[in-house]
């Protein structure tokens, strides 16, 4: 499958119905996911590999992994209205993915899952609470040797920090999310955010 030809597929998904701005659940966009997806394709990361997706959503990631040839795909997220969105997703694209609710801050549900080969993301950056992203990274180490992140730009140096010991930024790819007007906060129509997709690679 061509980099074009996922995105399409993926732009015809279902996003979140009723948003919750404090759980930051904004649709990865199709480009950026396809992008990502492709990314770690292309090295090997997805295709016959057991993926994991770390706050699924609604199944962009996930959807996009299965449709890459990943062996096995499981999607974490801690919204059951989401998770379902994400299985009507999943069975659109004619997909299989494993869907399991949970909340990667308690350390009882991220010691419950098994491990993957890889793990994606698109984490919350934490502006709405702070250090909202560590869980989801700490998960992620202990869950996949790499991992492929979508996190806001600038923030190698935070990562090369706390990562140190555990893991080490191996690389960074620029990219954009369009944020609509979705909430009564936003006050433009769209909003374009600076991200970075990083790919952090275990070293404990």
């Amino acid at each position: 499958m061509k980099l074009r030809q996922l995105e399409m597929k993926l732009e015809r998904l279902s996003g979140f119905s009723s948003p919750d701005p404090g759980k930051e659940q904004y649709r990865t966009p199709a480009p950026l996911a396809a992008r990502l997806l492709f990314h770690a394709w292309s090295r090997g990361d997805i295709e016959g590999k057991k993926v994991i997706d770390l706050g699924c959503g609604t199944g962009v990631l996930s959807v996009g992994a299965a449709l890459l040839g990943a062996d096995e795909v499981t999607g974490i997220d801690i919204d059951p209205a989401a998770l379902e969105v994400a299985e009507r997703n999943a069975t659109g694209a004619g997909v299989t993915v494993g869907l399991v609710r949970g909340d990667l801050a308690d350390p009882a549900v991220v010691a419950g899952l098994p491990p993957g080969d890889t793990v994606v993301m698109n984490p919350p950056f934490g502006a709405q609470t702070l250090h909202a992203d560590r869980p989801f990274i700490d998960a992620a180490l202990r869950l996949a040797p790499v991992t492929y992140g979508i996190f806001n730009a600038g923030s190698r140096s935070f990562l090369t920090s706390y990562l140190q010991g555990r893991g080490v930024v191996d690389e960074v790819v620029a990219g954009v999310i369009p944020i609509k007007k979705t909430f009564a906060f936003h006050t433009r129509e769209v909003r374009e955010i600076p991200v970075e997709i990083m790919v952090l690679r275990r070293v404990m």
